[in-house]
């Protein structure tokens, strides 16, 4: 999988962050199987990392979203090299603007893993989690991850999620939010 060179983000003046590699197998050593069979949502995708991994365990689909137009490349040629293009949708959107597009171009596709993955302590994580309740994204069991700075705040819960386990590798945190057990049933 390719990666931005520092020239680039320097260039560019904006920088991709791929979770770290330990983090990254963390994360999916406790999700899983859960991602079997299931549709990813990879939002501030980057380098398409966690989407392309949630693949490669047997998701069934991906859309990876990320407003920078150089990680969109990335993401792409990253999907292209993994052989996994007839199971991806890459979209290059502004997440400060919302969710609502997703409804209007996948009517009715529901997620069961959702990765946010926003740029380090911009209090982005906490607007997209009432995002992800306000567009109804979500299906019955769905598992929703944030990765963000270990020090960063996150609610315990939002509008329709619940925080039900937090781990921390080195400055990576990540936050697991599911739906209550009376709303899932």
């Amino acid at each position: 999988m390719q990666t931005p060179s520092k020239r680039t983000a320097k260039f560019t003046g904006q920088s991709i962050r791929p979770t770290a590699d330990r983090a990254r197998e963390a994360l999916f050593s406790i999700i899983g199987r859960e991602i079997e069979g299931g549709a990813v949502l990879d939002l501030y995708a980057g380098t398409g990392a966690l989407g392309l991994e949630a693949l490669s365990r047997a998701a069934q689909r991906a859309v990876f979203v990320d407003s920078n137009p150089q990680a969109v490349q990335l993401i792409e040629k990253n999907i292209k090299i993994c052989g996994f293009s007839h199971r991806s949708l890459v979209l290059k959107r502004d997440l400060s603007k919302g969710l609502y597009f997703l409804g209007k171009l996948l009517p009715g596709l529901k997620f069961s893993i959702i990765f946010i993955d926003p740029p380090y302590r911009k209090g982005l994580s906490a607007t997209m989690l009432s995002e992800i309740e306000k567009e109804n994204l979500l299906s019955r069991d769905a598992l929703v991850v944030v990765e963000d700075n270990a020090i960063s705040e996150l609610p315990e819960t939002t509008s329709g999620l619940g925080l039900v386990d937090r781990r921390r590798y080195g400055e990576t945190g990540f936050w697991f939010y599911r739906r209550p057990k009376q709303v899932q049933e």
